[in-house]
């Protein structure tokens, strides 16, 4: 949260960062450069894990806007971590259309499999569950984000354990 009484300070930009931040800059009109926030946010996340005031700061110095304005968009999204996350992000939809077709009852699967609350990221610090709001595909519900990029189906409890049972034992954790 943005307080007065926050003594924060920007974080330094890599070069690198930046020359992906203009590369973003450089698709709209100059006076239009605010314009590429959602895409400098998504940079720093790819770099970071997740999108710090302080790098919230740099991108609002970087684009010559309000930091203000950039933390609206961090928190107006759920993709933008607003602290560090699991390797998996897990997204399951529980918006109305979903919880009519055991989306609600998916999360309450996958808490109890990843002994977890919703919000929280396992010991492990493998997995981060969480509830999203529409994903758009509700007529294959239940559905789930992983890594706010790879969008999962119909799924089951047996699909709901085989997915996390194949994760772990890619981390070697089976």
């Amino acid at each position: 949260m943005i307080s007065d009484r926050t003594p924060v300070t920007a974080m330094q930009l890599s070069d690198a960062t930046q020359q992906r931040f203009a590369r973003e800059v450089a698709k709209y009109p100059a006076e239009q450069a605010q314009s590429a926030v959602m895409a400098c946010l998504s940079i720093v996340q790819q770099e970071q894990g997740h999108v710090s005031l302080e790098a919230e700061m740099a991108i609002a110095a970087y684009l010559g806007m309000p930091v203000m304005a950039v933390h609206e968009v961090t928190t107006f999204y759920n993709m933008y971590n607003q602290r560090p996350v699991g390797k998996y992000k897990l997204n399951v939809c529980t918006n109305l259309p979903c919880q009519l077709r055991d989306g609600q009852q998916a999360l309450h699967h996958l808490e109890h499999k990843l002994g977890v609350h919703m919000g929280e990221t396992t010991a492990d610090g493998l997995f981060t569950l969480q509830q999203s709001e529409c994903l758009g595909a509700c007529a294959d519900s239940p559905v789930m984000l992983v890594n706010d990029r790879h969008m999962c189906s119909f799924m089951s409890n047996h699909k709901l354990d085989q997915l996390i049972d194949g994760l772990k034992k890619a981390e070697g954790q089976a």
